[in-house]
């Protein structure tokens, strides 16, 4: 088939941010292109139009491509459990055994392997070219007979391969020699190597280049600059890079808003839109001795395992200080996880989601119980804030990816959050100084981002601010990104090599 893969000389080399500026930049070429990852590692997952999940990588790569996300561009999502399990979500819908010592016995050489083949198949029906992405490394030889992410997805699609390597890490050089080294046979795949997350006179590191293509033999089609402007989604928790510490009154006066780093942290890409608003700074709360003084909101992200992320607040103290948090009138929003542990009580008494608790305290901040049940929830869903809570009936949309059942009490003051086709869903104070709702992908609604975000100003005492049109950022990132690609990579030896 048409296309080209990417592949990485370890994981964050950048493979994501190069395969997302290729879609942009040929869809503007009028090329038909769809992205691909036959399997992905991630927490940070979404829900496609037919209420199916799929990782939230290539839904962003398909959206630079001008395309709906649809579970042919990842047929294989790995959600994490624990160090030694994950939950294998097969052409968008989770199985019941999970992904553990025998997986690459398995599965992968069983339904993950065939997977695979029917989405490279539907692709090549239905596509000009594909853009593949690998996972982690081509080079662990320990794998190679039963891997499906990296050179095991080239010859099955017969493509050739591009090898990024991060300068900005530090011993690119020895990254990329070592990596053909361990290749094999499947060494002359690779046809070009691109250097990625440059900082600095690239004239300076001609050198480099030159002496690499003269040892190795392979072509370097490009030096990738550190862009600006062009952020996209992170998929692991690598990509995380909010700061370490709080800075009081936020960037120029403005605010400051701690994100819970739980260790089984879900779907922070939630947390995206903020990051493009010009007065909000991100500060990583971590679980160490700090205070909370400075902040002016937290957010409580998802979490792959909230019972066990829930006894991790406890035994942090984190849980205590988020209560004195609240009780001094700051605010507190939780998403899925986030929003079982702002009730009162978790219940997991079929050990659907962990495998050690039955039951716990939550935080007590919403009047709620969450019962994890066998059945998992994945869907799109729409409608309006609750006009208790603003007048305006301001619409959102997002989507639902959750096994736990949250059930409203009677008192705590508190009312639903949202009125969506199917009924109420989520609850917030009126004020919305604690709020908690399952919809991921709501931040992404302007208005209603806009909403939280001066309740939380005039709390602070600082004057409301218009609504910042993230739409058009997104946009203009992935355009910036798709002329960094045009800039600094020969595109013209790419699209000979896509083109074969």
């Amino acid at each position: 088939m048409k296309g080209i893969m990417i592949q990485g000389t370890s994981s964050d080399a950048g493979k994501s941010f190069l395969v997302t500026g290729l879609c942009r930049l040929l869809a503007d070429r009028g090329v038909r292109v769809c992205p691909f990852k036959s399997q992905n590692m991630s927490n940070n997952a979404c829900v496609t139009r037919d209420g199916r999940e799929m990782s939230r990588a290539q839904a962003v790569q398909a959206e630079a491509a001008r395309l709906q996300p649809e579970t042919f561009m990842n047929p294989i999502l790995l959600k994490p459990r624990r160090d030694t399990s994950s939950e294998i979500v097969l052409d968008g819908r989770a199985l019941e055994t999970p992904a553990e010592r025998d997986y690459y016995r398995s599965f992968t050489r069983g339904p993950g392997i065939e997977a695979v083949r029917r989405a490279l198949r539907h692709i090549e029906a239905h596509f000009d070219a594909v853009v593949i992405e690998g996972a982690g490394s081509p080079a662990e030889v320990n794998l190679n007979d039963s891997e499906i992410v990296n050179m095991r997805v080239a010859r099955e699609a017969d493509v050739p391969v591009l090898l990024v390597t991060d300068v900005d890490r530090g011993g690119s050089l020895a990254s990329i020699v070592g990596t053909l080294e361990l290749l094999g046979t499947d060494r002359g795949r690779v046809k070009g190597l691109i250097f990625n997350k440059f900082r600095g006179d690239v004239r300076l590191f001609e050198p480099a280049v030159r002496w690499v293509e003269n040892y190795t033999g392979v072509k370097v089609l490009g030096v990738m600059p550190w862009v600006d402007g062009a952020a996209i989604a992170g998929e692991d928790s690598l990509s995380l890079h909010w700061g370490r510490a709080a800075t009081p009154g936020g960037p120029s006066g403005g605010l400051s808003i701690g994100v819970v780093r739980f260790p089984s942290v879900a779907n922070f890409t939630d947390l995206d839109p903020l990051e493009l608003e010009p007065d909000v700074a991100l500060a990583a709360l971590d679980g160490t001795a700090r205070t909370l003084n400075s902040l002016d909101a937290v957010i409580l992200p998802g979490s792959k395992n909230s019972m066990q992320d829930m006894a991790w607040l406890h035994h942090t103290g984190l849980a205590d200080a988020l209560r004195g948090f609240s009780a001094s009138g700051r605010f507190i929003l939780g998403f899925c996880g986030g929003y079982q542990m702002l009730g009162r009580r978790l219940l997991d008494p079929e050990l659907r989601e962990n495998a050690e608790l039955t039951e716990i305290d939550g935080l007590g901040l919403l009047p709620s119980v969450t019962v994890f049940t066998a059945h998992k929830r994945t869907a799109h869903v729409s409608g309006t804030v609750r006009r208790d809570l603003s007048a305006e009936g301001i619409a959102v949309s997002g989507y639902e990816i959750h096994l736990g059942r949250t059930t409203p009490e009677e008192g705590g003051g508190a009312l639903p959050l949202f009125d969506l086709e199917g009924g109420p869903e989520g609850l917030a104070r009126p004020d919305l100084s604690v709020a908690g709702t399952y919809l991921h992908g709501v931040l992404e609604g302007d208005r209603f981002r806009n909403l939280w975000l001066n309740a939380v100003r005039r709390n602070r005492g600082l004057p409301e601010r218009p609504v910042t049109d993230t739409r058009a950022m997104k946009e203009a990132a992935y355009d910036t990104l798709a002329a960094a690609v045009r800039e600094h990579l020969d595109v013209e030896a790419i699209l000979k090599l896509i083109t074969g």
